[in-house]
């Protein structure tokens, strides 16, 4: 069942954010990468399950306006995950 607010059918892309992976690989962190978009919000998280059909788009000629070429699109429910510094999940 694709996620609704009010009226509107939501449409979530995920993407990772290749910036944080190299600044984790450089300071040894451990800051989520996954970037969970809709109209209204950025989520980020370590872990993101989506509950229903979605696609994955290659698009290197026209990316995100954050430039990723490669992001997953979803309209079903989407459970995004943390860690904290102990790796202990955290449900959001």
């Amino acid at each position: 069942m694709p996620t609704k607010e009010g009226c509107i059918e939501v449409k979530t892309i995920i993407h990772v954010n290749q910036h944080v992976i190299k600044k984790n690989a450089k300071t040894k962190g451990r800051d989520p990468v996954l970037t969970v978009k809709t109209y209204k919000s950025n989520t980020y998280a370590h872990e993101v399950r989506i509950k229903g059909d979605s696609r994955i788009v290659y698009s290197p000629d026209e990316p995100l306006s954050c430039g990723a070429r490669v992001w997953i699109e979803t309209n079903a429910p989407v459970e995004t995950i943390t860690w904290d510094d102990n790796n202990d999940r955290i449900q959001e």
